[in-house]
C-alpha cells in the first residue's frame, strides 16, 4: 500500500498560528429550543496536541488529518514547536504539516509554555532526540495540582539528569537514554504519553506498567507505529516500546473527540430532540453511554455515526464516579452535572481525578440548581427548571457546562470569559446553532 504524499508546508493556504482569545468576549444563550439536525465532531483535541509533539522525533515531514486546527491549544502548541525549530502548517480543511529538520532550540519558554499544561509533553520527545531539554513547568486549567513528578522520575530511570531550576525542568541524556522497566504509582495520561513516546527513541526495551488505556494514547501510538516505532501492548495497562535509531515521516487521521462527542450527548440529553453526532463512534464512551441510557436518552452507532434521542419524558436521576479510563471522565463531569439539575430524583456526582473540578456549582446554583457539595462528592437533586442568569466560567469543561444549562433555562444566559472554550471546542456557536440553538458570541 502507498501512503499519501505528504504535502510540503511551503504549498498550502495556511490558517494563522496567532491565538487571539479575548477574555473579555462572552456567550449569549437563550434557552427553550429542542435540538435537531447534524453535528460534525471534530479530531480529538488530547490527541491532536500530542502527534504534534510526536513530530519532533523524526526529521521527516509528518501529515495529520481531522487536526482541531481552529483550538487555541492548538495554535498555541504550534508557537512552542515553532520556536523549537519545527514549521509547522495548520490548514483550514484539518490538515497539519509539521516537520522538525532540524532542532534550534531546547528550550521551551514560559512565556509560551504558561498557556497550556499540554507543552510538558514536548519534554520527551526532545529529549529522546536532541539529548537536552529545558522546559518551563506548565500552567493552564486551574483544576488543581497536576504535579510532572510521574513525567521526571520516568525519565530518570531512562538515565536522563533533571534538575528544577528557576522554574524549568532541565534536563539532558549525554549518552541517550535507554530503556527501563516504570511502573507508575498511579495512572497518569500525561506520563505514559511522554515517556511512551521518549522510549521510542531510547536503546533497548521500556516497559510502562499501570499505563494509561485512553483512546487518545491507542491513537498516538498508532501515529507512532505508523512512523517506525516499535509498540505493543496499546490499549492494556502494559505497554512495551522496543526502541530504535530513527523514526520516519507519517500520515496519520486524529481519532475523533470523545469529549466533544459526550458533551453533543449531555446537551440532547438536557433540550431533548434527535441530533446526528457525524464521524465519531460509541465505543470510547461506554461508561458516559451506560449512564445516559439509565437516564432516559437513546443512543445508536449508525455507521460512522452516532444519534442521540430523547423525547419529551423525564430524566431519571444517575449516579457517577469520576475514574481513569475505561471508567466515567473526568472531562464529562460537568456536563452530566448540569444534565441531572433537571432529573427526576437526585444524582450524585463523585469526583476522584481533580480536587477542584466543581467550581461551576455555583454557577448553577445561580441558575436555580440544588446542589450540595460535600468534599469529592455532589448531590444534585433535581429542579423543575433553570433560569437565564449572568455566569462565570472558571475552566474548559466548566465553561461548556454553563453553555449546557443556558441551552434549556428560561430567557437568557450570559457566560463570562469564555476564552477557555476556545481551548477545546471547535465551532461551537456554529455546531449548536445548525441544530436549532439561538446562541451567539459577543466579542467586546
Amino acid at each position: 500500500m502507498i501512503e499519501p504524499q505528504i504535502e510540503t508546508a511551503q504549498t498550502i493556504e495556511l490558517i494563522s498560528a496567532d491565538v487571539k482569545s479575548s477574555g473579555l468576549d462572552k456567550m449569549r444563550v437563550v434557552g427553550g429550543a429542542r435540538l435537531k439536525g447534524d453535528i460534525p465532531i471534530s479530531g480529538a483535541k488530547n490527541a491532536a496536541l500530542k502527534h504534534m509533539c510526536a513530530a519532533l522525533l523524526t526529521d521527516e515531514p509528518v501529515q495529520f488529518t481531522n487536526m482541531p486546527n481552529a483550538l487555541v491549544d492548538v495554535r498555541t502548541l504550534a508557537q512552542v514547536l515553532n520556536h523549537l525549530g519545527m514549521t509547522v502548517a495548520l490548514r483550514s480543511d484539518g490538515v497539519a504539516i509539521l516537520r522538525a529538520k532540524e532542532i534550534t532550540s531546547h528550550i521551551a519558554p514560559y512565556d509560551l509554555v504558561r498557556k497550556m499544561r499540554a507543552s510538558v509533553i514536548v519534554l520527551g520527545p526532545l529529549l529522546a532526540r536532541h539529548g537536552q531539554a529545558e522546559v518551563s513547568l506548565p500552567g493552564g486549567c486551574a483544576l488543581g495540582g497536576r504535579p510532572v513528578d510521574l513525567h521526571i522520575q520516568g525519565l530518570k530511570a531512562m538515565g536522563a539528569e533533571i534538575e528544577i531550576e528557576g522554574g524549568y525542568i532541565k534536563a539532558s541524556a549525554p549518552k541517550g537514554l535507554h530503556g527501563a522497566e516504570i511502573s507508575f504509582p498511579k495512572v497518569s495520561v500525561g506520563a505514559t504519553e511522554n515517556l511512551m513516546m521518549a522510549a521510542t527513541l531510547a536503546k533497548g526495551d521500556t516497559i510502562l506498567k499501570n499505563a494509561a488505556r485512553e483512546p487518545e494514547i491507542i491513537d498516538q501510538g498508532e501515529a507512532l507505529i505508523k512512523m517506525g516505532a516499535k509498540i505493543e501492548g496499546l490499549g492494556t495497562p502494559e505497554i512495551r516500546i522496543q526502541g530504535v535509531t530513527s523514526l520516519n515521516g507519517a500520515v496519520h487521521s486524529v481519532v475523533p473527540d470523545r469529549i466533544e462527542t459526550g458533551t453533543y450527548m449531555c446537551a440532547v440529553g438536557l433540550c431533548g430532540g434527535d441530533v446526528r453526532l457525524k464521524n465519531t463512534r460509541m465505543d470510547f464512551l461506554t461508561a458516559l453511554i451506560g449512564r445516559l441510557e439509565e437516564a432516559g436518552i437513546e443512543i445508536t452507532q449508525d455507521g460512522n455515526d452516532v444519534c442521540v434521542h430523547r423525547n419529551g419524558s423525564k430524566l431519571k436521576g444517575v449516579d457517577i464516579m469520576t475514574e481513569p479510563y475505561p471508567g466515567f471522565p473526568t472531562d464529562l463531569q460537568a456536563q452530566f452535572m448540569t444534565m441531572m439539575t433537571l432529573c427526576e430524583g437526585a444524582g450524585m456526582i463523585t469526583e476522584t481525578i481533580f480536587e477542584n473540578r466543581f467550581m461551576h456549582v455555583p454557577e448553577l446554583v445561580r441558575m436555580g440548581a440544588d446542589i450540595t457539595v460535600q468534599g469529592q462528592s455532589a448531590l444534585v437533586r433535581g429542579v423543575p427548571k433553570l433560569h437565564g442568569a449572568e455566569v462565570m466560567a472558571t475552566d474548559l469543561r466548566a465553561s461548556v457546562s454553563l453553555i449546557l444549562a443556558g441551552l434549556v433555562a428560561d430567557g437568557e444566559t450570559t457566560i463570562n470569559r469564555i476564552y477557555h472554550l476556545d481551548r477545546g471546542y471547535e465551532n461551537i456557536v456554529d455546531k449548536l446553532g445548525q441544530v436549532g440553538a439561538e446562541i451567539e458570541r459577543i466579542s467586546e
